[in-house]
């Protein structure tokens, strides 16, 4: 029995995107013992999944931090890898490999020196779903399946969810304001939906609470800050439609298979990081505060009957 190490981080679109190469991952390493390295608001959704037979916690050191890099190190030279897939791919994980001790367990990802490096120049210009299973192959996976959230449960009766309902996700990054559709809009499309029969339901964090409050106001349910990742899953698959930002729960809603209708402004490209699901439509807007409500109520709601 191999032991194989996966590293992937976030954001949670990231996360969600690479539930495909996961699945790959694990077909292809029955029998061995794959261990997943993540940051602390994946541990417990990547450990529902049962993808992993271990899920590790990365403490992202600061290049101050020498107890917490010492404590790493030593946690990955003390185990006896024999692959590590680096889904992450970033400057910090490619370092990961310099840190390992000779002789070096194969790797994939883009450190110099990798087994299987994937060296593709085009490789940033490619949807993140396309790179990890061009990625996958180099290393002789060759079948990539979609993403896929079909283990992802939970119990949401104590939410009392009205009936018919639209999902809205109203987040985004914090430091990236330009990638928000404006709050006073999400309640201006919060009512737009309940005047055609459907609910709004806000899901997302904390830093959502204007859109939040914008749409409690226009007769919403706000559930943001109170759910965890599998009860947002969960909400999507009794949602009529999804509606929100480039940003993690629209991931989540889409591969969880509600139709979704995602805001892009020129922050972000959908090209790079759309979500994948049966049904995902895009409207992009250089700036997103001149998206017109109507534009966004009228792909929402086509071919619903209302």
């Amino acid at each position: 029995m191999d032991r194989i190490l996966v590293i992937k981080h976030g954001a949670l679109g990231d996360f969600v995107l690479a539930t495909g190469p996961f699945t790959a991952i694990r077909a292809h390493h029955l029998g061995d013992n794959v261990t997943l390295l993540t940051t602390p608001p994946f541990v417990d959704f990547a450990r529902q999944s049962r993808l992993f037979d271990r899920v590790w916690v990365d403490p992202r050191p600061g290049v101050l931090q020498v107890g917490k890099w010492w404590s790493l190190l030593h946690r990955l030279r003390e185990e006896p890898f024999a692959r590590v897939y680096d889904l992450q791919t970033s400057t910090r994980s490619s370092f990961y490999f310099r840190l390992l001790a000779r002789p070096k367990p194969q790797w994939s990802g883009i450190a110099k020196g990798a087994s299987h490096r994937h060296d593709n120049p085009e490789r940033a210009r490619m949807h993140a779903v396309d790179r990890q299973a061009e990625q996958l192959r180099v290393a002789g996976i060759a079948h990539v399946p979609h993403p896929d959230l079909s283990w992802a449960k939970a119990d949401i009766s104590h939410l009392t969810l009205p009936r018919p309902f639209a999902l809205l996700a109203p987040g985004g990054s914090a430091h990236r304001p330009e990638k928000r559709w404006p709050a006073v809009r999400y309640g201006e499309l919060a009512r737009h939906l309940k005047d055609k029969g459907l609910t709004p339901v806000v899901v997302g964090g904390r830093e959502d609470a204007a859109a939040a409050r914008a749409v409690a106001e226009a007769g919403g349910l706000d559930l943001a800050g109170s759910t965890t990742l599998a009860e947002v899953v969960e909400i999507a698959r009794r949602a009529k439609v999804a509606i929100g930002n480039d940003t993690g729960p629209m991931h989540l809603a889409a591969t969880a298979g509600c139709r979704s209708v995602v805001l892009f402004s020129k922050a972000s490209d959908p090209a790079l990081c759309a979500p994948r699901g049966p049904i995902v439509r895009i409207l992009r807007k250089a700036n997103l505060a001149e998206l017109p409500v109507t534009q966004v109520a009228e792909a929402a709601l086509k071919g619903m009957g209302t």
